[in-house]
């Protein structure tokens, strides 16, 4: 999957938790995945847990956490 569609599964909308990046349609936060996988837990039992997720949703938490340290001055 390219990159740039991966950033189309994430949204932030100031109605959705707060305005924090979610995955689309899940309502999932970006940072409840990247949560998981800093703490060793692998995709299968994350999609076992949140069933709405797929893998992909996943890898375009993780991308859209990089671009926006990409982005971020350091």
């Amino acid at each position: 999957m390219m990159n740039h569609t991966l950033l189309e599964r994430i949204e932030s909308n100031p109605q959705i938790m707060s305005g924090k990046p979610v995955i689309k349609g899940a309502c999932i936060p970006v940072e409840t995945i990247l949560k998981k996988l800093a703490d060793n837990v692998s995709a299968a039992p994350i999609i076992r847990d949140y069933p709405r997720l797929t893998e992909d949703d996943i890898k375009a938490a993780v991308f859209y956490a990089a671009k926006l340290l990409e982005t971020t001055p350091h």
